[in-house]
């Protein structure tokens, strides 16, 4: 397994937190990252509001009304070189992760990130939420479980 970076974007679309893991891809400055954020998060919103006409609920007022499962946006994106896949919490969080492109199981890797991001990020009581992360167990938690996939 290589994973090449990890970026946590919070809900208004600012970086928070930025991890290189493997080199590989193009080294980019504070300045590119925190571009690479801002535009992700805008266009992750245009495309959760891409929905076919035929998958959009039509309201009857008389009737319950069957809610269907909220759109995702942009999930995953997929070059030659890298894949970028993205898992957006309930609160808005978004963790983008950088793999191979033939990473197996890309979905667990990312669920494992998101129960050590609420282990040592969120039950921390120091940590002031949509705010840079500064956690060295964090730190640790994600060198340990990268090296051990890799």
């Amino acid at each position: 397994m290589v994973v090449f970076a990890l970026l946590i974007i919070n809900k208004a679309g600012g970086l928070v937190y930025n991890r290189e893991f493997h080199t590989g891809l193009a080294k980019l400055s504070s300045n590119d990252l925190l571009i690479l954020a801002g535009t992700f998060h805008g266009v992750h919103a245009i495309t959760r509001s891409l929905i076919p006409s035929s998958l959009k609920p039509i309201s009857n007022p008389g009737t319950p009304q069957n809610f269907p499962q909220r759109p995702s946006g942009l999930e995953v994106l997929e070059s030659s070189h890298f894949r970028l896949t993205c898992f957006q919490t309930l609160t808005g969080t978004k963790f983008l992760l950088f793999t191979e492109p033939a990473q197996p199981n890309v979905d667990s890797v990312i669920k494992r990130i998101y129960e050590l991001y609420t282990d040592f990020v969120m039950k921390n009581p120091f940590y002031t939420v949509e705010m840079p992360i500064r956690c060295q167990k964090f730190d640790a938690g994600l060198d340990a479980f990268v090296r051990v996939k890799s």
